[in-house]
């Protein structure tokens, strides 16, 4: 099979997909032909954000530079028929009138957006957000961000908002366009119309002219500008292809579910749980319990919450690795399968563990705070984190089938975490229900496949979710052990934190997910 002329020896088409994800970026070729899919990661490079004077900012000119150079080992690893860009969401950098970037985009951990939520005008406050975005109030949303932002000198000057994958896809194309996946992020898109809210964005006042024009996955985007070309060793007319562009949107496309009622959790940095809808919750019982209607492929509503993730070992191995205290991550899983159970439970999305820094001495502090004793022992602290990621799981799938009338019969988990089979274990253990985890490359298979599906070489979504259930490693875990123990564990956490919810976030790419 050729599409367009180009196929690799085996008649399979070959899409490049470039996936940014919080601490790193890859570019992965997709081979798809009927009845096979294959990744094959070309390129790898880190994405490390840049401490300036003015806050926390992403070095987006290293991204692209590394997109590029994986763009040319995508080349070289077969004809390239289309291109296709995900990472993270929220954030965006500006542009001027001539199209030039106005500074290095803001990372949405930086502390620029504290207490902005309430200075914004009268008529736009959580509930009326609510109403129309259906996000979470979160201080890291894009608005804002974009409301903090207006205090700068900057901002006179921009003339256009970009995404961050929208602003790659421009430097590839020239082309401006909001992908809407990513848009419904932002807290100014209206979750029932699909559409930007023009009457948020002016009681607000923004500009409705910030806002590019929208588009689907599946629509082009334009061709490689010649240049581009130049760089990646690809021909000119190569196109772009617009994909799920938030992460996670391209993840949860690649669920590789057989049954109707099914509940998500794709796993990496963040933990996004939750369900797939055809419309939106938009209840004030929803918002209460913080949770969000972000767009998914075909129309579909990605209802979830997120859970902080495996941001919390992440961030644990990083100190233990400066102080020699790292078996890796083999050796810390293993003792922790030996440690005691239930030891120890944390509230993951407490804001003490958002910013980076020294995790091990904040979950002692949050252990201590919450009147527990403390593990200090690696391992341990390693079971805490992952019995209390599985309980978080099992308590937001429950509240979003209640709150969407929705019985589900069996867990997806996806993303990097798949690949942790205590947290899978544990997660099918707490919830009672069993879970199948993989493709641990969810992201870039939903990105692949939304390219290839462009082209007529995949159906609809429950087709190319077929293909991934056929072609893709998936394991399959059983609960087992006492539910109450988990009960125990439910009622010790809530005895401890009153109130405590799981915190939505943006997604941040899949990461390996074990705790890399």
């Amino acid at each position: 099979m050729a599409v367009n002329g180009y196929a690799d020896g085996a008649g399979r088409a070959v899409f490049a997909a470039v996936d940014l994800g919080a601490t790193s970026g890859r570019v992965i070729t997709g081979r798809v032909g009927p009845g096979t899919l294959d990744l094959v990661e070309v390129h790898r490079f880190a994405n490390t954000p840049v401490r300036l004077p003015d806050g926390l900012r992403w070095d987006v000119a290293g991204l692209y530079r590394g997109m590029l150079e994986g763009l040319r080992a995508a080349g070289r690893n077969g004809p390239v028929v289309s291109v296709g860009v995900d990472t993270w969401a929220v954030d965006y950098g500006l542009l001027d009138a001539d199209g030039a970037l106005l500074g290095l985009p803001f990372h949405y951990r930086d502390a620029r957006t504290a207490g902005v939520a309430g200075r914004l005008p009268e008529g736009c406050g959580p509930a009326k957000l609510y109403a129309v975005g259906g996000l979470q109030h979160l201080p890291f949303n894009t608005v804002f961000q974009l409301m903090a932002h207006r205090e700068s000198a900057q901002w006179d000057t921009a003339r256009t908002l970009l995404l961050m994958p929208d602003l790659l896809v421009h430097w590839l194309t020239g082309s401006v366009g909001a992908e809407v996946t990513n848009a419904s992020t932002t807290g100014l898109f209206d979750a029932r119309a699909g559409a930007w809210s023009d009457a948020l964005i002016g009681r607000l006042g923004l500009e409705r002219s910030l806002f590019p024009p929208l588009r689907e996955p599946g629509a082009p985007a334009g061709r490689l500008l010649p240049h581009v070309a130049e760089a990646t060793g690809l021909p000119a007319s190569t196109p772009v292809t617009t994909v799920a562009s938030h992460d996670t949107a391209s993840a949860v496309a690649a669920v590789p579910a057989t049954e109707e009622d099914f509940a998500y959790i794709s796993c990496g940095t963040w933990s996004l749980a939750g369900l797939e809808l055809d419309a939106p919750v938009l209840s004030e019982e929803s918002r209460a319990a913080d949770f969000t209607n972000e767009r998914g492929v075909d129309g579909t509503v990605r209802y979830l919450r997120n859970i902080m993730g495996m941001w919390l070992l992440e961030e644990c191995r990083r100190v233990w690795e400066r102080s020699g205290a790292d078996p890796g991550l083999d050796g810390l899983l293993s003792r922790a399968a030996a440690a005691r159970p239930f030891a120890a439970v944390i509230d993951p999305d407490d804001p003490s563990f958002l910013a980076p820094g020294d995790m091990p001495s904040r979950i002692d502090a949050f252990l201590r705070r919450t009147g527990q004793q403390p593990v200090p022992e690696p391992g341990a602290v390693v079971r805490c984190v992952l019995e209390s990621l599985a309980l978080a799981h099992r308590r937001t799938v429950r509240a979003a089938a209640a709150l969407a009338g929705r019985a589900p019969t069996r867990i997806h988990l996806v993303g990097g975490g798949s690949r942790n089979a205590l947290l899978c274990q544990w997660t099918a253990d707490a919830s009672g229900l069993p879970v199948t985890a993989g493709p641990a490359e969810a992201t870039a298979l939903g990105n692949v496949l939304l390219q290839a599906r462009a082209r007529g070489l995949v159906g609809d979504l429950p087709a190319l979710r077929r293909l991934i259930a056929a072609t893709q490693p998936l394991r399959h875990y059983t609960p087992r052990g006492n539910p109450r123990d988990w009960d125990r564990m439910e009622a010790r956490l809530t005895a401890e934190r009153p109130g405590a919810v799981a915190a939505e976030g943006n997604g941040e790419g899949e990461g390996d997910g074990r705790g890399v």
